[in-house]
C-alpha cells in the first residue's frame, strides 16, 4: 500500500511544494539576479520559477510572477531596467512559485495573459490527495486573457508568441517565444541533466513532456536562449538532448509496463541506472521518475 499511494502523494508534493517553499524561506534574504539576454530581453532569478522581462518603448511584458513575497522584489529589479510599466504577466501553468505573485501584479493593473486551464485550475482547484481542496485564487490573480491554442501579445518592440503544450508538465503549460531577441521561456516542462516532472494530478504526461520538448526544438535554432522554469540558460542542442533522454525513459518504462511488470517491479528492475549517472541524480529521484512515467503511460 505504501508504494500504491506514492504517485499520488508524489503529485501532490507538486501542489503544495510551492506554498511549503514560501512559508520556510526567508524572503527578505533573496536577492535577485538579472543576466541580459539580449534585445532588450532579461532573466529573472528569484524565488521561485525563472522570471523573462522584455522591453518594449512603451511597456513590458513579464513571462511568471515567482512566490507572492517576491512582488516588491521583482518590480525593483525591473525597475533598474526600465521605469516603463508592465504591460502583460504570462503565466506558463499554474503552480505556486510561478503564479503566486500574481495577485499583487494584478492589483498593479498587469494585464494576466494564460491558457483557459491555468485560469480553472486557479479559479477552482481540485482536492489534492489529502482530500483537501486548496483555497481559490483571489479574482485579481486570474489571467483576465485567456487563450486555447496559441495567441500572440505585444507591446511596441516587443512581441510574444504564446503557444500552448497539452499535457506536458500540467494540463495548461505554455511556452514564451520572443521572435525580436529569438529568447524562448518554457516553464516547467524540462531543462538539462534534468528528469521529466510532470504533474499527474494536474494532467501531466510523459508523452506530452515529448512533444514539448520536440517543439521547442523545432522552435528554435543554434542561437535561440532558452529560459528553463528552473535552472540556467539553455541551448537548442540541451533540449535535443533532453528530448532524447525523455524518449529512452519513455520506452524503458513502457517495456517494463507492457511486459507486465508491477510499478514496484519497474522500479526495482532500475531502467535508468545510466541516466541517472550521467545526469548526476539520486536513487530517489530516478525512482520518482520511472513512477511518475509509469503512472502516466497508457
Amino acid at each position: 500500500m505504501r508504494y500504491l499511494a506514492w504517485t499520488a502523494v508524489a503529485a501532490m508534493a507538486l501542489l503544495v511544494a510551492g506554498a511549503n517553499a514560501a512559508q520556510q524561506q526567508d524572503f527578505s534574504k533573496v536577492e535577485v539576479k538579472t543576466t541580459d539576454l539580449g534585445k532588450d530581453v532579461y532573466m529573472l532569478e528569484g524565488a521561485g520559477g525563472n522570471v523573462v522581462v522584455a522591453v518594449g518603448t512603451n511597456g513590458v511584458i513579464m513571462v511568471d510572477s515567482e512566490f507572492a513575497p517576491m512582488h516588491d522584489k521583482l518590480k525593483a529589479a525591473i525597475a533598474k531596467i526600465t521605469n516603463l510599466p508592465i504591460s502583460y504577466l504570462i503565466n506558463t501553468h499554474y503552480h505556486g512559485d510561478h503564479t503566486g505573485g500574481n495577485a499583487a501584479f494584478g492589483k498593479d493593473g498587469v494585464i494576466i495573459i494564460a491558457q483557459a486551464n491555468v485560469k480553472n485550475r486557479l479559479a477552482k482547484p481540485t482536492p489534492g490527495a489529502n482530500g483537501q481542496t486548496p483555497a481559490a485564487a483571489p479574482p485579481e490573480a486570474l489571467p483576465s486573457g485567456v487563450y486555447t491554442d496559441k495567441t500572440t501579445i505585444a507591446v511596441a518592440n516587443q512581441s510574444a508568441e504564446v503557444i500552448h503544450v497539452p499535457n506536458a508538465h500540467t494540463d495548461g503549460d505554455s511556452f514564451v517565444y520572443f521572435p525580436e531577441a529569438n529568447v524562448m521561456a518554457v516553464g516547467d516542462t524540462g531543462g538539462a541533466n534534468r528528469y521529466p516532472n510532470m504533474d499527474v494530478r494536474g494532467g501531466g504526461t510523459i508523452d506530452g513532456m515529448i512533444a514539448a520538448a520536440q517543439a521547442f526544438v523545432d522552435k528554435a535554432n543554434d542561437r535561440t536562449k532558452i529560459v528553463p522554469g528552473h535552472g540556467p540558460l539553455a541551448t537548442k542542442a540541451d533540449f535535443q538532448a533532453y528530448h532524447d533522454m525523455l524518449v529512452k525513459i519513455r520506452d524503458r518504462v513502457a517495456a517494463l509496463k507492457s511486459g507486465g511488470k508491477t510499478e514496484d517491479q519497474a522500479v526495482a528492475a532500475k531502467p535508468l541506472a545510466d541516466i541517472q549517472a550521467e545526469i548526476k541524480q539520486d536513487d530517489m529521484a530516478s525512482e520518482r521518475a520511472v513512477r511518475l512515467v509509469y503512472e502516466t503511460l497508457k
